[in-house]
């Protein structure tokens, strides 16, 4: 893809490609590399050091902590992190709740959130998904009631109950941002809002899930009756729809996962020669999924240029949210279906994780949807 770069834009890939060379710890490295699970002191060292070089929150306005980087320097960013064998941050501060409270926070919110997501001493995790509303979000049932015994002199406060499932990381998290009804109403877009809930705060309890390739990096969140401030509500009342979809705007377009899709294809080549696997109509697949790829990628860099001009992620990022993680689903199958019942230990393993790239952030069905609204103008 140099070909599409500048020579500016070139010269900043080899000063990042440099950095990841000379700064990330080989041991963090090598775990990425083999596909082993990351900890969270491995995150939280890269976060250190991504912090510490200006580079931790590419997203977010200079004046808080971001660069002056463009799109096109963040993609290639992003791509170098990933060709580096570094981790991906977290997203679910720097990525998510960080961008809404820019968007939609008063100054005393971004004032106490903001330093400890961007220094990476607090960890956030999200709070949307529930064991009834994960694909039809708008369904949920957690409920955020008004306490109206708060008295005189106290901070108000809304008395929290529901279970959030799927929460990624909630076993390492500080915080939590939680989509909850402060108001029923017969329309189920109205009346939720944006709560930011400490995870110490009496009443939270985090329960582990044990997902089929034996992780532990999901959990279900429970609340019951846990108090928070209504100081801690982004937004108004009622407006945590709109923040949602402002949110997950920001994590489809994250989710296409090129540069990760071109190291597991390099990973599968390496892995059909060492096996010595010589079998045409899987050649022909693995082509066709590369072929794939690279439409993808320019379709990246023409969400890219929009940005540039001003523009927002839009419905756009539904499109490269499906076929991201098609694709990303394609290869690891590939790699299954190579090795067939000789599958390695982590072969397996990342075939049936990835089974869930095509639900997470909105399922594609969904998705689909929401290009047959937006973008085609169907009815």
């Amino acid at each position: 893809m140099d070909l599409a770069f500048s020579p500016e834009e070139r010269a900043f890939r080899d000063e990042v490609r440099e950095f990841i060379a000379t700064h990330l710890p080989p041991d963090v490295r090598r775990r990425v590399q083999a596909g082993d699970p990351l900890g969270k002191d491995d995150y939280a060292c890269w976060h250190r050091i991504l912090h510490e070089r200006g580079w931790v929150a590419p997203g977010w306005p200079v004046a808080l902590g971001g660069t002056d980087w463009g799109p096109v320097e963040k993609h290639i960013f992003q791509e170098e992190i990933s060709y580096g064998w570094a981790p991906r941050l977290l997203p679910f501060g720097l990525q998510m709740v960080a961008p809404v409270i820019i968007e939609f926070g008063n100054d005393e919110q971004r004032a106490r959130y903001l330093p400890k997501i961007h220094s990476g001493e607090e960890f956030w995790c999200q709070g949307y998904s529930e064991p009834g509303a994960g694909s039809d979000l708008a369904s949920l049932q957690s409920s955020a009631v008004h306490d109206p015994s708060t008295s005189s002199g106290q901070a108000e406060t809304y008395v929290i109950n529901g279970t959030k499932t799927w929460i990624t990381a909630a076993q390492w998290a500080d915080w939590i941002f939680v989509l909850a009804r402060t108001e029923r109403s017969a329309k189920k877009q109205d009346g939720i809002s944006f709560i930011l809930v400490d995870m110490k705060t009496p009443g939270v309890t985090v329960r582990p899930i044990e997902t089929i390739d034996g992780g532990r990096e999901i959990n279900e969140v429970h609340l019951e009756n846990v108090r928070v401030p209504v100081a801690n509500r982004v937004g108004g009342e009622g407006e945590g729809w709109n923040i949602a979809k402002f949110l997950l705007e920001h994590e489809r377009t994250g989710t296409a996962g090129i540069a990760g899709c071109r190291q597991q294809l390099e990973s599968l080549h390496e892995l059909l020669a060492h096996e010595k696997i010589d079998d045409r109509r899987l050649q022909e697949r693995v082509a066709q999924v590369e072929i794939e790829l690279e439409a993808l990628a320019f379709t990246e860099l023409r969400t890219l240029a929009a940005e540039s001009a001003g523009k927002r992620p839009g419905p756009e990022s539904s499109i490269l949210k499906i076929k991201g993680t098609e694709i990303q689903q394609a290869i690891s199958e590939l790699a299954l279906d190579a090795l067939g019942p000789y599958a390695e230990a982590h072969v397996a393993p990342k075939y049936f994780n990835y089974r869930k790239t095509s639900i997470y952030a909105g399922s594609n069905e969904i998705q689909k949807n929401i290009i047959a609204k937006r973008i085609l103008k169907l009815p």
